[in-house]
């Protein structure tokens, strides 16, 4: 199921902010870069070619605020945007799950997201990123573990899901809310969205919104 809780004043004042600006602020590959923690932050990380960019863009209301790419693991940086000028940052991690990359990169990719997770103060959420065609992969869980051992809310947004049939697409969404039951940082519900089609983004863009100015 899907538990977004919309008032109509709060989807009024999210549809207002994302309606504004949202820019690129800067990329980062070391910790020692990231800017000052001074507004709250949410974050997307998922599988390569899971539709990430894609879905930050849909959300942002951009054509190409985020890249998107055909190949496997683009995103090498934590690229920050500035949300609504100073409400919050929207952070694209580097994806996960990907093949053609050497046992070294994959060792600087869990250290760097360790160690962001656990030291970044102001990260209210992160949006875990599944494709409705596929579900939850071996890769998705580890994310979800590393998640819950720094102690950082996450919550699971499936993407594509036009492209999923909806009786098997509820099946999935079912089976993953049965394993969140075992994830202590993880939100019980999960949200379907298709950047495409548009479905379920402006829920999206209120859930962030009451995320991000709590």
């Amino acid at each position: 199921m899907d538990e977004i809780e919309v008032d109509p004043h709060t989807k009024e004042e999210a549809r207002r902010v994302f309606a504004g600006p949202c820019d690129f602020v800067k990329g980062v590959v070391s910790l020692e870069q990231l800017p000052d923690p001074d507004m709250p932050e949410v974050a997307f990380i998922g599988r390569s070619n899971v539709g990430k960019s894609s879905l930050i863009n849909a959300v942002v209301g951009r054509k190409a605020l985020a890249r998107t790419s055909n190949t496997p693991g683009r995103t090498q940086e934590l690229n920050f945007f500035n949300l609504g000028e100073g409400l919050a940052y929207i952070v694209d991690l580097p994806g996960y799950g990907f093949a053609k990359v050497s046992k070294s990169k994959v060792r600087d990719w869990t250290k760097l997201m360790k160690n962001y997770l656990r030291g970044r103060v102001n990260l209210r959420c992160v949006f875990v990123l599944i494709d409705a065609r596929h579900g939850l992969k071996p890769s998705d869980i580890e994310m979800m573990e590393m998640l819950d051992e720094a102690g950082v809310n996450y919550r699971i947004i499936f993407t594509k899901s036009d492209k999923q049939k909806p009786t098997i697409l509820k099946d999935i969404k079912g089976k993953t809310e049965k394993t969140l039951k075992n994830h202590a940082a993880a939100f019980p519900f999960t949200h379907s969205t298709s950047a495409v089609e548009g479905y379920g983004i402006e829920d999206f863009r209120t859930s962030i919104y009451q995320i991000v100015s709590v």
